[in-house]
Order: structure tokens, then C-alpha cells, then sequence
């Protein structure tokens, strides 16, 4: 059976390089990287390499690097350590109704424990208003987060004018940039971004790493006790081996930006093919423009998701009907819902994310399936029979 990968956002193949460069550390290196014998160094000049490709490939400075062990972690660390570290300040938190869990969740916890939340709508591409922004933010409001770009829709977020207008009010602010590292040019400088979380399965590297870029000066309370690395923030002895691959990952995506990019051509193959051969299909997130190039998400009336998924999977297909973190879960995507979609519709959303292993032939392919899956389905809906 033909195999197409199409779920590059819940997470991607380790690319041969990286693993390349993984398999000599754990065959070569193996000191300590915080001893001081000539292996303990050699690990940590490893280390250090992988920190300064990050911290080129957002335009930040290596001591600003602290490695955690994903990005759900880096939210983490970032939202509650610098809402501890400005309590004096205020306690009012800003965020959008699409974040990814990792931060919404943080943020809906930090509520209970005494923070006030405000989570600002989308409009119906997915996309907040600087203005709403502007307007929800009051004289205690200690930190903004928001994400670079949706890992459902896809779409791109305003991120250098929020950080400019939290930058001239004297805000913190957070960016999940964890699907757009790779994808996307970031400067952390240009973007006025305080603080940036990334993680290295989304860029070809290894599961179980990831990073937070935390701007000189920036003071955040640690979660964790118990040792001096990563500046004290964040202890304990580093995954040398997963932060090798994830630097060998962020120098490959760094000279690949624009082959990245160039997968908008294959994306819109797909879309334009999806609607093209099968009717009432709606687009969620910007048609074009201000969407991930590599990003496809369509609701298809009138059969579920959890069915078409199902059904590509045994046609050798693999793609996601939301954020892989949910797939569990038998509610509609809450992406979905803030972007004014009713439940019917959400609960038949499809996302295809392509990767730069992706072919033209891979979307025909896609091309080909989907049509007579999706007619198959709507034949057993009742809901489609009524319109019939």
C-alpha cells in the first residue's frame, strides 16, 4: 500500500542528518556536559553548538537559550515563572481563544489561583485584532500570550504589532511559536518577543526537547529545583542527545526556509483539488496569505471526522482531524468552535499537513481517495440524505 504522511504538525520524521548526528554523541560523547575533564567538556561543546543554531535561527544571543524538554514545558515555564516573578506588578493575563493547550491550560490554572484572565476572540479566519488586544489590556496586565501560528488552521497571528504594543506598555510578551519554528522567519528582536517557546519533533528533530528564548533580563521563577544548568532556570542534567538533534534540526530548517515556503504551491494543489471534486467543503483559516504553507484544514459536511480519518488511514494516508494532543477527545475542536463554526460542521474538520518530504505525487494521491471516501460516508449519513 502507498503510504502519504500528512500529520507534519503533530509531528515529523527525524530527518537522517539529525539522526546522524544524534547516533555519534550517543556512540562518542558521554561526559557529564556540567564536569570539568576533557569529556565533560567535549559534551558541553556539543551542547553549545546546539544552542547557538537555535538562537541564529530566531535572531536571539545563545545565553538567552534555555532547553527544556518540549514545548509544553518552555509554555510553562515562561507563563507561570514570569507571572511569579511580576506579581507586584499585576496579576491581569491576556491570551486568545485558539491557543494551544499547553498555554491555555496554564492560563485557566493560574486563574483558580488568583490571576485574571482575559482570552480574546478570533475572527472567522482565526486571526485577533491588534485592537482587541489593545483594548483588553488594563493598568495590572502583566503578560500576553499568543501564538505565532495556529497548529490546526494554520493561521498567522499579528505578532510584531501585539509585541510592539506590549513593548511600549511595558508587558511581557509570550509567543508559542512552537509550529512556526522552521516554517516561518522569526526574529525575536523585530517581533519585540519577550519570550518564545519552540520544540524540536515539529522541525525533523527528536521527540522530548525543546527550548525557551527568554530575553536578556527577563526573570522567570523556576519550576523545578535542585541543580545549576540552564542558568538556574530550568536544573537538573541536560538531554544532550535530544539537544544535539534539535540543534542539527534548527541549522537544516535555517537553510531551508525557502524550500519550506515553496510547499504553499503543493498546499493549494490540495486545496483547490478538495474543492474542486467534493462539494460543500468549507475552508477554515485564510484562504491564502496569512496561513502556514504547509497547512490544510477543511470542514466536510455532512459525515465526521473520526470516519474520513478512519477510512484514509487504510488507504495509506495519515492526517488529523485536530491537535494530535486531543485526538482523544469526542468534542469539536475549541480552535473550530472560536472561529464561529457549529459543532456539525467542526466535528467533520480534516487537517493535511505536508512536509518537505511531500510530493505532487503524494497530493494526487490524496486527490484521488478522498472523494469517493467522503461520497461513501455522506451515502450513510441521514443528515445527508435529508438534503438529497
Amino acid at each position: 500500500m502507498r503510504k502519504v504522511y500528512l500529520d507534519n504538525s503533530a509531528t515529523t520524521p527525524v530527518d537522517p542528518q539529525v539522526a546522524e548526528a544524534m547516533m555519534a554523541v550517543l556512540t562518542g560523547v558521554y561526559g557529564n556536559p556540567s564536569s570539568v575533564h576533557e569529556d565533560g567538556r567535549q559534551a558541553r561543546m556539543a551542547m553549545e553548538k546546539a544552542r547557538w543554531s537555535l538562537a541564529g535561527l530566531i535572531g536571539a544571543t545563545p545565553e538567552e537559550i534555555v532547553f527544556t524538554s518540549g514545548g509544553t514545558e518552555a509554555n510553562n515555564l515562561a507563563l507561570q515563572g514570569a507571572a511569579k516573578a511580576r506579581v507586584k506588578k499585576g496579576r491581569h493575563l491576556i491570551t486568545t481563544a485558539i491557543e494551544h493547550h499547553a498555554v491555555l491550560d496554564v492560563m485557566e490554572c493560574m486563574e483558580k489561583n488568583g490571576y485574571d484572565l482575559t482570552v480574546l476572540p478570533v475572527n472567522e479566519e482565526g486571526i485577533v485584532a491588534v485592537e482587541d488586544v489593545r483594548g483588553a489590556i488594563r493598568p495590572d496586565t502583566t503578560l500576553i500570550s499568543v501564538m505565532h501560528a495556529n497548529n490546526e488552521v494554520g493561521s498567522i497571528q499579528p505578532i510584531e504589532a501585539i509585541g510592539e504594543l506590549a513593548r511600549e506598555r511595558g508587558i511581557l510578551f509570550h509567543v508559542d511559536a512552537v509550529q512556526s519554528l522552521g516554517k516561518l522567519p522569526i526574529s525575536v528582536i523585530n517581533m519585540n518577543i519577550d519570550m518564545l517557546s519552540v520544540s524540536g519533533h515539529k522541525i525533523y528533530g527528536p521527540k522530548g526537547v525543546g527550548a525557551l528564548y527568554l530575553r536578556k533580563g527577563v526573570r522567570v521563577v523556576p519550576m523545578m529545583f535542585g541543580g545549576g544548568q540552564e542558568r538556574k532556570v530550568r536544573p537538573g542534567t541536560e538531554n544532550m542527545l535530544g539537544i544535539v538533534g534539535f540543534g542539527e534540526a534548527c541549522r537544516l530548517a535555517g537553510e531551508g526556509l525557502q524550500e519550506f515556503a515553496a510547499l504553499a504551491v503543493l498546499r493549494d494543489r490540495l486545496l483547490d483539488g478538495i474543492l474542486a471534486r467534493i462539494p460543500d467543503v468549507k475552508v477554515n483559516g485564510p484562504r491564502r496569505g496569512s496561513r502556514l504553507p504547509n497547512n490544510v484544514n477543511v470542514s466536510i459536511r455532512f459525515v465526521e471526522g473520526e470516519s474520513l480519518l478512519l477510512s484514509l488511514d487504510m488507504q495509506g494516508i495519515a492526517a488529523s482531524s485536530g491537535s494530535a494532543c486531543t485526538s482523544g477527545s469526542l468534542d469539536p475542536s475549541h480552535v473550530l468552535l472560536a472561529m464561529g463554526l457549529t459543532h456539525e460542521i467542526a466535528h467533520g474538520s480534516l487537517r493535511f499537513t505536508l512536509g518537505k518530504q511531500t510530493t505532487q505525487e503524494d497530493v494526487d494521491y490524496v486527490l484521488e481517495k478522498l472523494p469517493p471516501i467522503v461520497e461513501r460516508l455522506r451515502a450513510m449519513s441521514p443528515l445527508f440524505s435529508e438534503t438529497v
